[in-house]
């Protein structure tokens, strides 16, 4: 699903091609950002490349919903949010940042902004999960309305280890 949507200081908007530059070097490169992510750091650009292909790819479908975060003050893509997959019908959420916009507000905005448009899609749930370690991740999905469901262990086998994450719900209304 190609979709565009604003905010105050955003525009998220498909991913393109052209945009394996900025996603190489804002954020798939660096091993503090993909820390907690279920996949490792890119090492070559062209492993970014392929990945924005397989994205571009998917956007045919329906179900998937999947944004560049771009700020709009200088037109800089920093960023992604996507629904990551469908666990019993709920969407749930992943998203990532460039370092150096850690900490403005604006994976908050973000987040928001999706959670609005798939509230408007008919969803009146979100499950977005984090890494117990991932303080910073877990306090964006409270600022955004996540209630705290539980804690699971999973295999990340990118990373080749089991990790303690917590699932938050986000439900419409509340």
């Amino acid at each position: 699903m190609r979709v565009r949507l604003e905010t105050e200081r955003l525009i998220l908007r498909p991913f393109e091609l052209d945009d394996a530059i900025d996603v190489y070097y804002g954020w798939a490169n660096d091993e503090e950002v993909t820390k907690y992510l279920t996949w490792n750091h890119h090492t070559d650009i062209e492993q970014t490349k392929q990945i924005l292909s397989i994205w571009v790819a998917q956007y045919e479908k329906k179900e998937r919903i999947n944004f560049g975060i771009v700020l709009k003050e200088n037109g800089k893509l920093i960023g992604g949010i996507d629904v990551v997959g469908y666990i019993e019908g709920v969407p749930v959420i992943g998203y990532t940042l460039s370092r150096k916009h850690w900490g403005k507000g604006i994976m908050t905005e973000a987040c928001n902004k999706v959670l609005e448009f798939l509230f408007s899609l008919g969803y009146d749930k979100v499950r977005i999960d984090a890494q117990v370690e991932n303080i910073a991740s877990n306090k964006v999905i409270i600022k955004c309305g996540g209630k705290y469901q539980d804690t699971y262990t999973e295999y990340f086998p990118n990373k080749g280890k089991n990790r303690s994450v917590n699932r938050y719900l986000v439900i419409k209304g509340e």
